[in-house]
């Protein structure tokens, strides 16, 4: 998987988060109300991928723990300083929710790589091309 199509998972993973968080709280999804609750989780979703420095996109170790607690902590110190803030039960339902989303697409990426990569072992030389 391209590096290119790897972050537009992420950011929309982040930005689906934002969209259930956003109709679950009848806040309504609005253009202002996505930018400025997803604008925090997206800053740290950039700051995860520079620190992963372009490591194998699909990785669930380094780069998907990366990606994943920068987003989440940024995004929290990001909500924090602009006074949007955030309580205990947040941070662990964004935390848990971002790692199904973040780390999750990241290990069906690596089975589903595992899988084909056996299954292009096991047919002979002839049928693989």
């Amino acid at each position: 998987m391209s590096k290119a199509i790897a972050a537009v998972v992420d950011v929309v993973a982040v930005l689906v988060f934002v969209a259930i968080g956003l109709s679950v709280h009848a806040h309504g999804i609005t253009v202002g109300g996505m930018a400025s609750v997803a604008g925090p989780f997206l800053a740290g979703t950039v700051v995860g991928w520079a620190l992963a420095r372009g490591r194998n996109v699909t990785r669930l170790w380094p780069t998907g723990v990366l990606v994943w607690l920068s987003t989440v902590v940024v995004g929290m110190l990001i909500r924090g300083l602009a006074g949007q803030g955030f309580d205990g039960a947040f941070v662990v339902v964004a935390s848990l929710f971002l790692a199904l989303e973040l780390l999750g697409w990241r290990l069906m990426a690596q089975v589903a790589t595992a899988i084909g990569s056996r299954g292009s072992r096991s047919r002979p030389a002839s049928a693989r091309s």
